[in-house]
C-alpha cells in the first residue's frame, strides 16, 4: 500500500508540474498564432496600400509630362531673404525636368573690384550648393515607384493609418539613414503630402523637406510648395510651382 501511495503522490506531483507548463505552451502558441495572423494581415494591407501609392505616383508623373509650369524659388540665408528667381519648367524627352530662367537678370554687384569679386565668389558657392539642393529634391519629388518598391523588398517600409489617410514610412529610401513619410489618401488614390529627413553630402549636413501637394483641374497632382531647410547652412529654400498649362499636342 505504501508503495502505491508513493507512486500516486509522484504522479500527482508530475501532473502539478507539467500541467501549468502545458497551459503556458498552449497560451504561447495561441499568442504566436494570433501575432502571426496579425503580421500577415498587416503585411497584406501594406502591400495593398503601397501598390496603390506606386500606381498613383507613376500615373501622376506621366500626366505631369503634359504640362509646363512656373517655378518660383525664394532663398532665406541666415534669416536674410534673397531675391526670388523664376524658371519655366517642363519634362524633357529623357524624363527629367528642364528649367529655363525667366524674368529680369540679376543686378550686377556694386562696389569696387575686390568687393565685386568677393560677392561673385559667394554667389558661385551658393549656386554650387543650390545645385546640390536640386539634386536632393529630385531624389524625393516626385516620389519614385521603383525606389518605393526597392525599399519594400528590403523591409524598409511601414504603414501607419491616420484617420482617412495612411502614412507610408520609408527608411533608407534614397540615401542610407534617410526617412520619408508619404501621406496617401486611398479613397481618392492621391499622395497629399510628404516629408523627408535626409542630408546633403555628409550625414551631419541635415536637411528636412516638407512637400504639400495640390490638384489641377483634371485631377493631376503637383508639388504646390516645397520647403527645404538646411540647418548647417542656416538656409531655407521655398519652391512654389504655379501657372500649369498643357503643352501643345495634348
Amino acid at each position: 500500500m505504501s508503495h502505491g501511495v508513493a507512486n500516486s503522490c509522484r504522479t500527482q506531483s508530475l501532473v502539478r508540474f507539467f500541467v501549468p507548463i502545458a497551459r503556458r505552451l498552449v497560451i504561447i502558441g495561441v499568442v504566436a498564432l494570433v501575432a502571426g495572423g496579425v503580421a500577415i494581415a498587416q503585411n497584406g494591407e501594406l502591400q495593398q496600400k503601397l501598390a496603390a501609392a506606386k500606381q498613383a505616383a507613376a500615373e501622376n508623373k506621366q500626366r505631369l509630362r503634359q504640362y509646363q509650369w512656373t517655378e518660383t524659388t525664394q532663398l532665406t540665408l541666415k534669416g536674410d531673404p534673397k531675391p526670388s528667381t523664376q524658371k519655366l519648367c517642363q519634362y524633357g524627352p529623357d524624363g527629367q525636368v528642364q528649367k529655363t530662367p525667366i524674368g529680369p537678370p540679376p543686378e550686377p554687384p556694386s562696389g569696387g573690384r575686390l568687393k565685386q569679386r568677393v560677392i561673385e565668389k559667394k554667389k558661385a558657392e551658393m549656386m554650387d550648393y543650390m545645385d546640390d539642393v536640386k539634386a536632393v529634391l529630385a531624389m524625393y519629388v516626385p516620389p519614385d515607384p521603383e525606389r518605393m518598391q526597392q525599399a519594400f523588398q528590403a523591409g524598409k517600409v511601414s504603414l501607419n493609418p491616420a484617420g482617412g489617410v495612411v502614412n507610408l514610412i520609408f527608411t533608407d529610401y534614397a540615401q542610407p539613414g534617410d526617412r520619408m513619410t508619404l501621406v496617401f489618401n486611398p479613397e481618392i488614390k492621391k499622395i497629399v503630402s510628404l516629408s523627408v529627413n535626409t542630408y546633403m553630402g555628409q550625414a551631419k549636413d541635415v536637411v528636412t523637406l516638407q512637400v504639400q501637394m495640390a490638384p489641377l483641374p483634371d485631377g493631376t497632382s503637383y508639388a504646390q510648395q516645397t520647403i527645404l531647410t538646411a540647418t548647417a547652412k542656416e538656409l531655407v529654400v521655398t519652391t512654389t510651382n504655379s501657372n500649369y498649362q498643357k503643352l501643345g499636342g495634348y
